[in-house]
């Protein structure tokens, strides 16, 4: 439960799906449905009750979190294991970047994926066509992937040694911020058709990645966005992040993603 936005994060359920070239041929298996367990006590407060309660009540559920995403990166780096956390908000293209990364990399190195969305299979049944396992952890009313459900969906696809897993996170610009789920870098996704406060408007998320994936950038030409005050604002917030502008459509700058990745 995120103690910050309210969400529950008790009723997730996994899918997985064999990795196969045809969409038609693809067939879903739901492989885990985890049960509802035991759940933060849900404690009404007084209007008078201090502040602090509730902090402490959101300190004792990160450090839960922190503790199973120590014990996820652990594995990932015991294999050397390339896990890749992908977040942004709805529509920026992660799915998009996925999918073109595997159909130009996947004879060259080994791919899992775990998707999070709220509801549906279709990220994870694109991911599948194009060739790689996957796991779809889907969140109910939760809004973000916590540690403990990418521990199980890993325990599911048993990442070889050696190999990237990529976790799309849930679309969402605040409560993914929050929760290390393990992974070795945090990349976030933003497309020109968002605005270029993005990272001002959301400062956690811009803080706490390594990588801002600039996509779409072959639409720039019919929009009004402006790239170089994306990657200003978004230095006031991390001067430290780097910057990769591409198009997954049209493949402008994907080699230089697939040299990030060191590939």
């Amino acid at each position: 439960m995120c103690a910050t936005c309210g969400c529950s994060g008790n009723e997730h359920k996994l899918t997985a799906f064999l990795a196969m070239k045809k969409p038609e041929a693809l067939t879903g298996l739901t492989v885990a449905t985890l049960p509802p367990g035991a759940r933060p006590g849900v404690q009404s407060f007084a209007p008078d009750t201090p502040v602090k309660t509730v902090i402490e009540l959101e300190r004792d559920i990160l450090e839960k979190n922190n503790r199973m995403a120590e014990r996820n990166r652990g594995f990932f780096e015991a294999r050397n294991i390339l896990a890749i956390n992908l977040v942004s908000s709805p529509g920026s293209g992660k799915t998009a970047l996925l999918e073109r990364t595997l159909a130009d990399l996947g004879a060259r190195r080994q791919f899992f994926v775990v998707e999070g969305d709220q509801q549906t299979a279709r990220d994870a049944e694109r991911i599948a066509a194009g060739g790689a396992p996957v796991v779809q952890i889907n969140t109910g009313k939760g809004c973000h992937l916590e540690a403990h459900m990418v521990h199980q969906a890993i325990r599911q696809l048993q990442p070889t040694t050696d190999s990237i897993v990529f976790i799309e996170n849930v679309g969402n610009l605040v409560c993914p911020s929050m929760f290390d789920l393990g992974e070795g870098r945090r990349v976030i996704v933003i497309s020109v058709t968002e605005g270029e406060d993005k990272p001002v408007k959301y400062p956690d998320m811009f803080r706490s990645a390594q990588l801002c994936v600039i996509n779409k950038v072959d639409l720039l030409p019919y929009l009004k966005f402006d790239v170089q005050a994306l990657k200003e604002y978004a230095r006031q917030v991390n001067p430290q992040i780097n910057f990769i502008e591409v198009s997954a459509t049209s493949g402008q700058g994907m080699e230089t993603w697939y040299a990030w990745l060191g590939l």
